[in-house]
Protein backbone atom coordinates (compact mmCIF):
# COMPACT_ATOMS: atom_id res chain seq x y z
CA UNK A 1 0.00 0.00 0.00
CA UNK A 2 1.29 3.09 -0.96
CA UNK A 3 1.28 6.12 1.67
CA UNK A 4 -0.61 9.25 0.69
CA UNK A 5 0.65 11.58 -1.54
CA UNK A 6 1.08 15.11 -0.43
CA UNK A 7 -1.45 17.16 -2.77
CA UNK A 8 0.23 20.20 -4.79
CA UNK A 9 0.93 23.53 -3.41
CA UNK A 10 -1.76 25.82 -4.44
CA UNK A 11 -0.50 28.32 -7.25
CA UNK A 12 -2.60 30.90 -5.81
CA UNK A 13 -0.59 30.40 -2.35
CA UNK A 14 2.98 30.05 -3.92
CA UNK A 15 2.04 33.71 -6.07
CA UNK A 16 0.46 35.50 -2.60
CA UNK A 17 3.72 34.64 -1.14
CA UNK A 18 6.51 35.93 -3.57
CA UNK A 19 3.96 38.95 -3.55
CA UNK A 20 4.57 39.46 0.20
CA UNK A 21 6.19 42.91 0.43
CA UNK A 22 9.11 43.85 2.74
CA UNK A 23 8.73 47.69 3.09
CA UNK A 24 6.19 47.50 5.62
CA UNK A 25 7.97 45.14 7.82
CA UNK A 26 10.73 47.57 7.30
CA UNK A 27 9.46 50.62 8.05
CA UNK A 28 7.10 49.06 11.02
CA UNK A 29 10.51 47.90 12.53
CA UNK A 30 12.43 51.23 12.03
CA UNK A 31 9.63 53.33 13.48
CA UNK A 32 9.04 51.24 16.53
CA UNK A 33 13.26 51.28 16.87
CA UNK A 34 13.29 54.83 16.60
CA UNK A 35 10.14 54.98 18.88
CA UNK A 36 12.56 53.20 21.44
CA UNK A 37 15.29 54.62 21.27
CA UNK A 38 13.77 58.34 21.71
CA UNK A 39 11.67 56.97 24.99
CA UNK A 40 15.26 55.60 26.25
CA UNK A 41 16.71 58.40 25.57
CA UNK A 42 14.19 60.88 27.29
CA UNK A 43 14.41 58.42 30.27
CA UNK A 44 18.15 58.23 30.88
CA UNK A 45 19.19 61.44 29.15
CA UNK A 46 22.17 59.23 27.61
CA UNK A 47 24.08 61.63 25.05
CA UNK A 48 25.51 58.51 23.92
CA UNK A 49 22.16 57.48 22.14
CA UNK A 50 21.52 60.92 20.01
CA UNK A 51 23.38 59.85 17.32
CA UNK A 52 21.06 56.61 16.87
CA UNK A 53 18.23 58.93 17.33
CA UNK A 54 19.72 60.78 13.96
CA UNK A 55 20.48 58.18 12.10
CA UNK A 56 17.60 56.32 12.71
CA UNK A 57 15.04 59.66 12.57
CA UNK A 58 16.52 60.21 8.95
CA UNK A 59 17.24 57.19 7.30
CA UNK A 60 13.66 55.71 7.85
CA UNK A 61 11.55 57.20 5.41
CA UNK A 62 13.87 57.00 2.42
CA UNK A 63 15.28 53.60 2.88
CA UNK A 64 11.15 52.66 2.88
CA UNK A 65 10.33 54.07 -0.14
CA UNK A 66 13.58 53.01 -2.02
CA UNK A 67 12.37 49.57 -0.53
CA UNK A 68 8.88 50.18 -1.45
CA UNK A 69 10.46 51.86 -5.58
CA UNK A 70 12.31 48.61 -6.03
CA UNK A 71 9.47 46.06 -4.93
CA UNK A 72 7.07 47.87 -7.49
CA UNK A 73 9.99 46.90 -10.19
CA UNK A 74 12.11 44.17 -9.48
CA UNK A 75 9.85 41.64 -11.19
CA UNK A 76 8.92 43.67 -14.47
CA UNK A 77 10.37 42.58 -17.66
CA UNK A 78 13.88 44.24 -18.94
CA UNK A 79 14.61 45.83 -15.13
CA UNK A 80 18.20 45.73 -14.48
CA UNK A 81 18.07 47.23 -11.25
CA UNK A 82 19.20 44.88 -8.54
CA UNK A 83 20.44 45.75 -4.67
CA UNK A 84 23.93 46.25 -5.56
CA UNK A 85 23.17 49.31 -7.63
CA UNK A 86 20.49 50.46 -5.40
CA UNK A 87 22.63 49.92 -2.19
CA UNK A 88 25.73 52.04 -4.65
CA UNK A 89 23.60 55.09 -5.94
CA UNK A 90 21.99 55.42 -1.95
CA UNK A 91 25.16 55.44 0.05
CA UNK A 92 27.75 56.95 -2.64
CA UNK A 93 25.09 58.66 -4.72
CA UNK A 94 24.14 60.64 -1.65
CA UNK A 95 27.05 61.30 -0.36
CA UNK A 96 28.75 62.48 -3.36
CA UNK A 97 25.71 64.62 -3.66
CA UNK A 98 25.50 66.50 -0.56
CA UNK A 99 29.35 67.00 -1.22
CA UNK A 100 29.25 68.34 -4.16
CA UNK A 101 26.59 70.34 -3.63
CA UNK A 102 28.05 72.34 -0.15
CA UNK A 103 31.13 72.86 -2.26
CA UNK A 104 29.58 74.39 -4.96
CA UNK A 105 27.04 76.44 -3.28
CA UNK A 106 29.46 77.67 -0.60
CA UNK A 107 31.40 79.13 -3.49
CA UNK A 108 29.36 79.93 -6.44
CA UNK A 109 25.76 81.49 -4.16
CA UNK A 110 25.76 84.35 -2.48
CA UNK A 111 22.50 85.80 -0.57
CA UNK A 112 20.53 87.37 -3.50
CA UNK A 113 16.72 87.20 -4.67
CA UNK A 114 17.61 83.81 -6.87
CA UNK A 115 19.46 82.34 -4.44
CA UNK A 116 16.83 79.14 -4.09
CA UNK A 117 17.13 78.89 -7.75
CA UNK A 118 20.72 78.73 -7.65
CA UNK A 119 20.42 75.86 -5.24
CA UNK A 120 17.40 73.90 -6.85
CA UNK A 121 20.26 74.02 -10.70
CA UNK A 122 23.20 73.36 -8.28
CA UNK A 123 21.71 70.16 -6.26
CA UNK A 124 20.08 68.84 -9.10
CA UNK A 125 22.84 68.99 -11.29
CA UNK A 126 24.85 67.00 -8.96
CA UNK A 127 22.47 64.82 -8.46
CA UNK A 128 22.08 64.04 -11.64
CA UNK A 129 26.19 63.20 -11.99
CA UNK A 130 25.97 61.30 -9.30
CA UNK A 131 23.14 59.23 -10.88
CA UNK A 132 25.44 58.57 -13.57
CA UNK A 133 27.88 57.67 -12.17
CA UNK A 134 25.99 54.82 -10.55
CA UNK A 135 24.62 54.01 -13.40
CA UNK A 136 27.71 53.20 -15.43
CA UNK A 137 27.97 49.44 -16.26
CA UNK A 138 24.04 48.78 -16.29
CA UNK A 139 22.88 46.02 -18.87
CA UNK A 140 20.09 48.65 -19.74
CA UNK A 141 18.72 52.17 -19.06
CA UNK A 142 15.23 52.07 -19.76
CA UNK A 143 12.65 54.82 -18.21
CA UNK A 144 11.52 52.34 -15.24
CA UNK A 145 15.51 51.65 -14.18
CA UNK A 146 16.37 55.35 -14.48
CA UNK A 147 13.43 55.81 -12.37
CA UNK A 148 14.12 53.70 -9.46
CA UNK A 149 17.68 54.81 -9.56
CA UNK A 150 17.18 58.72 -9.62
CA UNK A 151 14.53 58.40 -6.29
CA UNK A 152 17.58 56.13 -4.83
CA UNK A 153 19.84 58.77 -5.57
CA UNK A 154 17.33 61.36 -4.38
CA UNK A 155 16.23 59.72 -1.20
CA UNK A 156 20.58 58.58 -0.23
CA UNK A 157 20.93 62.54 -0.77
CA UNK A 158 17.85 63.51 1.11
CA UNK A 159 19.18 61.42 4.06
CA UNK A 160 22.39 62.57 4.88
CA UNK A 161 20.55 65.51 4.52
CA UNK A 162 17.94 65.59 7.19
CA UNK A 163 20.12 63.95 9.75
CA UNK A 164 22.29 67.45 8.96
CA UNK A 165 19.10 69.36 10.24
CA UNK A 166 18.65 67.24 12.62
CA UNK A 167 22.10 68.21 13.97
CA UNK A 168 21.66 71.27 13.95
CA UNK A 169 18.06 71.40 15.69
CA UNK A 170 19.65 69.30 18.17
CA UNK A 171 22.21 71.87 19.17
CA UNK A 172 21.08 75.32 20.56
CA UNK A 173 22.79 78.24 22.85
CA UNK A 174 20.98 76.58 25.14
CA UNK A 175 22.15 73.07 25.04
CA UNK A 176 21.01 69.89 23.58
CA UNK A 177 17.16 69.96 22.60
CA UNK A 178 16.11 66.50 21.68
CA UNK A 179 12.53 67.70 21.48
CA UNK A 180 13.72 70.20 18.38
CA UNK A 181 15.41 66.81 16.93
CA UNK A 182 12.30 65.15 17.16
CA UNK A 183 10.38 67.56 15.52
CA UNK A 184 12.93 68.06 12.59
CA UNK A 185 13.36 63.99 12.02
CA UNK A 186 9.53 63.37 11.62
CA UNK A 187 8.53 66.83 9.56
CA UNK A 188 11.16 65.70 6.89
CA UNK A 189 10.18 62.30 7.33
CA UNK A 190 6.63 63.43 6.61
CA UNK A 191 7.78 65.46 3.81
CA UNK A 192 10.86 63.35 2.09
CA UNK A 193 8.43 61.46 -0.38
CA UNK A 194 8.10 64.68 -2.29
CA UNK A 195 11.15 65.87 -2.37
CA UNK A 196 14.79 65.06 -3.54
CA UNK A 197 13.40 61.78 -4.40
CA UNK A 198 10.89 62.53 -6.51
CA UNK A 199 12.77 65.51 -8.49
CA UNK A 200 15.57 62.63 -9.42
CA UNK A 201 13.22 60.18 -10.26
CA UNK A 202 11.36 62.54 -12.79
CA UNK A 203 15.14 63.20 -14.03
CA UNK A 204 16.64 59.57 -14.24
CA UNK A 205 13.45 58.30 -16.01
CA UNK A 206 13.24 61.33 -18.82
CA UNK A 207 17.85 60.76 -18.79
CA UNK A 208 17.46 56.73 -19.13
CA UNK A 209 14.90 56.73 -21.91
CA UNK A 210 17.52 59.63 -23.76
CA UNK A 211 19.91 57.40 -23.55
CA UNK A 212 21.53 54.02 -24.37
CA UNK A 213 23.87 52.01 -21.89
CA UNK A 214 27.26 53.13 -22.10
CA UNK A 215 26.19 56.25 -23.70
CA UNK A 216 24.32 59.39 -22.05
CA UNK A 217 22.70 61.63 -24.43
CA UNK A 218 21.39 65.12 -22.93
CA UNK A 219 18.83 65.70 -25.15
CA UNK A 220 16.34 69.29 -25.45
CA UNK A 221 13.86 67.07 -23.59
CA UNK A 222 16.11 66.19 -20.76
CA UNK A 223 17.44 69.60 -20.53
CA UNK A 224 13.64 71.02 -20.19
CA UNK A 225 13.15 68.04 -17.43
CA UNK A 226 16.36 69.53 -15.27
CA UNK A 227 15.02 72.41 -15.52
CA UNK A 228 11.55 71.92 -14.71
CA UNK A 229 12.77 69.62 -11.68
CA UNK A 230 15.49 72.83 -10.69
CA UNK A 231 12.24 75.01 -10.62
CA UNK A 232 9.97 72.84 -8.25
CA UNK A 233 13.24 72.38 -6.09
CA UNK A 234 13.10 76.13 -6.30
CA UNK A 235 9.46 76.63 -5.35
CA UNK A 236 9.83 74.15 -2.20
CA UNK A 237 12.57 76.20 -0.90
CA UNK A 238 11.07 79.38 -1.34
CA UNK A 239 8.04 78.40 -0.34
CA UNK A 240 7.92 80.46 3.18
CA UNK A 241 9.17 83.59 1.56
CA UNK A 242 6.64 83.31 -0.74
CA UNK A 243 3.76 83.12 1.91
CA UNK A 244 5.35 85.53 3.91
CA UNK A 245 5.28 87.80 0.89
CA UNK A 246 1.38 86.83 0.46
CA UNK A 247 0.25 87.23 3.90
CA UNK A 248 1.78 91.06 3.96
CA UNK A 249 -0.27 91.81 0.46
CA UNK A 250 -3.28 90.22 1.36
CA UNK A 251 -3.23 92.04 5.08
CA UNK A 252 -0.68 94.13 4.97
CA UNK A 253 -1.33 97.28 7.10
CA UNK A 254 -0.38 101.15 6.30
CA UNK A 255 2.68 100.67 8.83
CA UNK A 256 3.88 97.75 7.87
CA UNK A 257 4.19 99.18 4.19
CA UNK A 258 6.31 102.17 5.85
CA UNK A 259 8.88 100.01 7.57
CA UNK A 260 9.28 98.27 4.05
CA UNK A 261 9.80 101.57 2.31
CA UNK A 262 12.52 102.35 5.19
CA UNK A 263 14.14 98.96 4.10
CA UNK A 264 12.79 96.99 7.44
CA UNK A 265 11.14 94.09 7.99
CA UNK A 266 7.98 94.59 9.84
CA UNK A 267 6.89 92.22 12.74
CA UNK A 268 3.75 89.82 11.68
CA UNK A 269 0.14 91.15 12.96
CA UNK A 270 -1.54 87.88 14.46
CA UNK A 271 -3.69 87.51 11.48
CA UNK A 272 -0.90 87.24 9.56
CA UNK A 273 1.33 84.88 11.96
CA UNK A 274 -1.77 82.61 11.46
CA UNK A 275 -1.87 82.75 8.00
CA UNK A 276 1.33 82.26 7.22
CA UNK A 277 1.78 78.53 7.99
CA UNK A 278 -1.65 77.73 5.84
CA UNK A 279 -0.43 79.64 2.72
CA UNK A 280 2.50 77.17 3.94
CA UNK A 281 0.58 74.38 3.81
CA UNK A 282 -0.82 74.81 0.38
CA UNK A 283 2.46 75.98 -1.45
CA UNK A 284 3.77 72.74 -0.50
CA UNK A 285 0.65 70.52 -1.54
CA UNK A 286 0.37 72.38 -4.93
CA UNK A 287 4.38 71.98 -5.50
CA UNK A 288 4.06 68.06 -4.30
CA UNK A 289 1.10 67.87 -6.95
CA UNK A 290 3.22 69.34 -9.59
CA UNK A 291 5.98 67.12 -9.24
CA UNK A 292 4.05 63.64 -8.68
CA UNK A 293 1.35 64.64 -11.62
CA UNK A 294 4.67 65.02 -13.97
CA UNK A 295 6.17 61.37 -12.74
CA UNK A 296 2.74 59.84 -13.13
CA UNK A 297 2.43 61.31 -16.50
CA UNK A 298 5.70 60.34 -17.46
CA UNK A 299 5.01 56.51 -16.31
CA UNK A 300 1.60 56.30 -18.35
CA UNK A 301 3.64 57.26 -20.95
CA UNK A 302 6.33 55.18 -20.70
CA UNK A 303 3.90 52.06 -20.18
CA UNK A 304 2.27 52.33 -23.23
CA UNK A 305 2.87 49.65 -25.82
CA UNK A 306 5.41 51.70 -28.21
CA UNK A 307 3.02 52.62 -30.98
CA UNK A 308 0.97 54.57 -28.81
CA UNK A 309 3.46 56.82 -27.29
CA UNK A 310 3.74 60.66 -28.04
Amino acid sequence: MQPPRTPPRPQHTARRQHRRHVWPRLFGTGLALWLATVAVTLATANPTLLPTVILLGSFLVPVTFVCWAYERTRTAPGGAIGPEALFFGFIVGGVLGVLGASLLESYLLRQAAFVYLGVGLIEEAVKAGALMLTARGLASTSPRDGMVLGATVGFGFAAFESAGYALNALITESGLDLLALVQTEILRGLLAPVGHGLWTAILGGVLFAASSPGRWRITLRVLLAFLGVSLLHALWDSVHSIAAVLAFLFTGTYWQAQLLEQGRIPPFTPVQAALVPVLDCAGMALVAVLGVGWLTALARGWNRPTGQRT
